[in-house]
């Protein structure tokens, strides 16, 4: 199945895609992942928002932070997941590389994120390296990484 790729900025979602976002945002990070956490955390506002849709649905998201909001060099991609029922097609893959693609042109090329530390090899085949950096982030742990791929 085909999916379709929208990228938007906060201020211009329509409340069925933010609801839409929110939910699956909700059902993979504290349902799946059992993780209690403030998800809105007001950087939504400034963001650009990676929709990735299948018939209408919601199975693949991104949220792509402008420079300084997340690290003071640094843009950043977060929030990254895929639906449960698409895990293992590649969406993922394909929704990180749009997520590069969309900050290097948007921003600058500096890219850095903070990955779940079981993640470091699907996002080093994207380019990433770990700064070394490992640190827990509601009981989970992550690593810094920065983006290093021309």
């Amino acid at each position: 199945m085909q999916t379709e790729f929208i990228c938007k900025h906060f201020d211009t979602l329509t409340t069925k895609e933010l609801y839409a976002i929110l939910k699956l945002r909700m059902e993979v990070f504290a349902i799946e992942q059992q993780c209690a956490y403030q998800d809105c955390d007001d950087r939504d506002l400034q963001c650009y928002h990676l929709l990735g849709m299948q018939d209408g649905e919601l199975v693949a998201y991104s949220r792509l932070l402008p420079t300084g909001l997340a690290y003071d060099d640094y843009c950043a991609i977060g929030r990254v997941l895929t639906k449960s029922t698409v895990r293992g097609q590649r969406i993922g893959k394909e929704l990180m590389e749009r997520s590069i693609a969309l900050c290097k042109e948007m921003f600058n090329e500096k890219i850095k994120i903070g990955a779940q530390s079981y993640l470091e090899k699907f996002y080093s085949e994207l380019g990433f390296k770990s700064t070394g950096h490992h640190y827990l982030e509601d009981e989970i742990p992550h690593m810094s990484m920065v983006y290093s791929k021309s």
